[in-house]
């Protein structure tokens, strides 16, 4: 696998995982419980870094 792909399937896997997290935190739960939220936006912002390296990669290639 290249580089790129891997970071494509941990940023999708990061967000499907946030989007379950927050789920489960916000609107499962009896009550609202606030890690599973903090976390999911956690993945979130992980998924987010992991694309815009990803994107500064491109541009850094795309210079040479």
């Amino acid at each position: 696998m290249k580089k790129n792909s891997v970071l494509r399937i941990s940023a999708i896997a990061l967000v499907v995982l946030g989007i379950i997290m927050i789920y489960i935190g916000g609107f499962y739960a009896p009550k609202v419980m606030l890690p599973p939220i903090i976390t999911g936006i956690g993945f979130f912002i992980i998924a987010w870094v992991l694309k815009t390296l990803k994107n500064y990669q491109w541009a850094e290639l795309k210079k040479l």
